[in-house]
C-alpha cells in the first residue's frame, strides 16, 4: 500500500512538473510574440522616419526651387510622416519594455510555491 501511494505521489509530481514546463513554454511564447510585435513597430517607425526625412529634404529642395504652394504641401506631408514615425516608435518601445526580459515569471513562481508545499508536507 505504501508503494502504491509513493507511485501516486511520483506520478502527481511528474504531471505537475510537466504542467509547469507547459506553462513556462506558453508564457515564453506569449512574451516572444509581443517582443516580435514591438520590433516590427520599431522597424516600421524607422521606415516612416526615413520617408519623413526624404520628404523634408524634398520640401527644402522645392522651397529653394520655387516658393509656390507645392512647397507648403510637401512640408505638411513631411511633418505628418515624422509624427507617424514617432508614434510607431513610441508604441514599439512601450511593447518592448513590457515584454523584456522573456522570463516565464508565472511558471517560476508556481514552481517555487510547489517546492515550498512539498517541503512543508515532508517536514
Amino acid at each position: 500500500m505504501l508503494t502504491r501511494a509513493a507511485e501516486r505521489v511520483a506520478e502527481h509530481t511528474r504531471r505537475m512538473a510537466q504542467l509547469e514546463a507547459e506553462l513556462a513554454a506558453l508564457e515564453i511564447k506569449r512574451k516572444l510574440s509581443s517582443l516580435g510585435v514591438g520590433v516590427g513597430l520599431l522597424v516600421a517607425g524607422a521606415l516612416f522616419g526615413f520617408f519623413a526625412v526624404a520628404f523634408v529634404l524634398t520640401t527644402i529642395a522645392a522651397g529653394f526651387a520655387t516658393f509656390l504652394p507645392v512647397w507648403a504641401a510637401t512640408l505638411i506631408v513631411g511633418f505628418g510622416l515624422l509624427l507617424l514615425a514617432g508614434g510607431l516608435a513610441a508604441g514599439g518601445a512601450a511593447i518592448l519594455k513590457r515584454s523584456t526580459p522573456p522570463i516565464p515569471e508565472l511558471a517560476l513562481r508556481e514552481a517555487e510555491l510547489t517546492t515550498k508545499a512539498l517541503r512543508n508536507g515532508t517536514d
